[in-house]
């Protein structure tokens, strides 16, 4: 079950993320955040009126998605950069298709135009997989951006347009950077 997000989720979201930090080339934070923070970052997504579901497995958060801002500059505010974290003993099962796919649904009323993957790594092939399966396209690579895990890592950089894309103009104000 897919779902908006609730703050009696931060526990889950707070421990899905940290095994990630830890574990992950998915985020290049090496310290987890404590759980004010993730509410933290979680509030502010949710005061751009932008979406941050969980995913429940037998009534227990699996995981996580949401689109927050790509960049804070007003030129930007049609485009969103998506983030999708599922918890390692649900991996493979669609969790993660399942969450992103509802929050593109959510972010075509918004009046987005563009939504940005930056994967962490071009080892990274789950998070490539989920995201060409939703139509997202390569647009380019970063080599050896960061450096986590004792390794330099990549990159990747995938992009969906959406209501109309770049071909049309915008309606509306968009994302009240």
């Amino acid at each position: 079950m897919i779902r908006a997000s609730t703050e009696s989720d931060l526990p889950s979201i707070t421990e899905i993320y940290g095994w990630s930090v830890v574990h992950g080339v998915g985020t290049w934070e090496e310290v987890p955040p404590a759980q004010a923070e993730m509410a933290r970052r979680r509030e502010a997504v949710l005061a751009l009126g932008l979406p941050w579901v969980v995913a429940e497995l037998g009534g227990q958060v699996v995981g996580y998605a949401y689109a927050g801002p790509f960049r804070t500059r007003s030129g930007y505010r049609y485009t969103v950069e998506d983030s999708v974290y599922v918890a390692p003993g649900a991996r493979g099962r669609g969790v993660g298709r399942a969450m992103l796919g509802q929050v593109l649904a959510e972010c075509r009323p918004l009046g987005v135009h563009q939504v940005i993957a930056g994967i962490g790594d071009s080892g990274n092939l789950a998070s490539i997989a989920l995201h060409s399966a939703l139509g997202f396209e390569r647009v380019g690579v970063f080599p050896k951006a960061g450096y986590k895990f004792g390794r330099w890592l990549d990159v990747v950089w995938m992009q969906l347009a959406m209501n109309g894309g770049g071909e049309v103009p915008p309606e509306g104000r968009g994302i009240p950077l």
